[in-house]
């Protein structure tokens, strides 16, 4: 079986009781730790479900600043051989000079210790990341609605283990452009916009549709990406609204029962009645 999931023997009781327990087996999602290193040295270690490390560390280097096109990278591999679970990324000699200050963190802020407050948080990345500027993407609502409704398509790992996470990355005519699962939700996303970034096609993504609760880490890697509309299954936090006001994204979820909130940037969601 691959990585990304494991076969497992457990006991199973029924809910009434008076059937005898009765062993089964049972798919569990895979999770290793993923260390990324950085011009030869540890920057982060992030837990996630194996495979498309190569579009997640792509990804990841995007959204939390360490590159912004692929040309800064100039060569991403395995350290001896896949089952290392640790990625090296070299970069430009430009590149380097550019963010010192980011490779001297050694960390990143979606993984910042408890202390820190939201107007922190808010006013470092508002000097890290420009606003999205008004860009004439619009999507229709019943659109919008679709995409969340239909997000399970892309969500096998999950229909077998029922513990991932999944990112689908839209063109604005509702096209799937990029899909990505993984037992963690920032891992999911950084997956799918990776894969865009380092094939060149990350201009044509107008909405990523979310299957978790959508938190101000995943709207901090969407501008990082000029994503502007955020689609989540979920509620998203207060922060993350302030933060996508600050930045000039939409953020949208699924209503209980039907339709859609709007929290923010209501001028991309085109009404039925439009």
């Amino acid at each position: 079986m691959a990585r990304n999931q494991q076969s497992r023997a457990i006991v199973h009781i029924s809910a009434e009781g008076t059937d005898a327990p009765r062993q089964r087996d049972m798919s569990l999602i895979g999770e290793e730790p993923l260390s990324i290193r950085v011009q030869g040295h540890p920057y982060a270690v992030i837990m996630r479900t194996p495979g498309d490390e190569m579009d997640q560390v792509g990804g990841f280097c995007l959204t939390e600043g360490i590159v912004d096109r692929p040309e800064d990278i100039v060569s991403m591999g395995f350290c001896d051989g896949e089952a290392s679970n640790v990625v090296a990324v070299t970069l430009r000699e430009n590149r380097r000079r550019d963010i010192a200050s980011i490779l001297d963190r050694r960390g990143f802020i979606s993984q910042t210790s408890c202390g820190i407050c939201g107007k922190e948080v808010l006013e470092d990345l508002r000097q890290r990341i420009p606003p999205i500027e008004h860009d004439g993407v619009r999507i229709d609502a019943l659109q919008a609605m679709r995409s969340l409704e239909n997000l399970s398509d892309f969500q096998p790992l999950r229909n077998r283990t029922r513990a991932a996470h999944a990112a689908a990355i839209h063109a604005a005519d509702g096209l799937v452009l990029s899909a990505a699962e993984d037992v963690g939700r920032h891992n999911a996303l950084d997956k799918a916009i990776g894969r865009l970034f380092l094939s060149g096609r990350l201009s044509e993504a107008a909405a990523v549709v979310l299957s978790s609760r959508l938190s101000y880490e995943l709207v901090q890697k969407s501008a990082r990406a000029r994503i502007p509309i955020l689609l989540s299954l979920s509620r998203p936090t207060a922060l993350a609204v302030e933060l996508a006001e600050t930045l000039r994204l939409t953020v949208c979820c699924q209503a209980r029962g039907s339709g859609l909130l709007i929290f923010c940037g209501e001028d991309r969601i085109q009404s039925t009645e439009e």
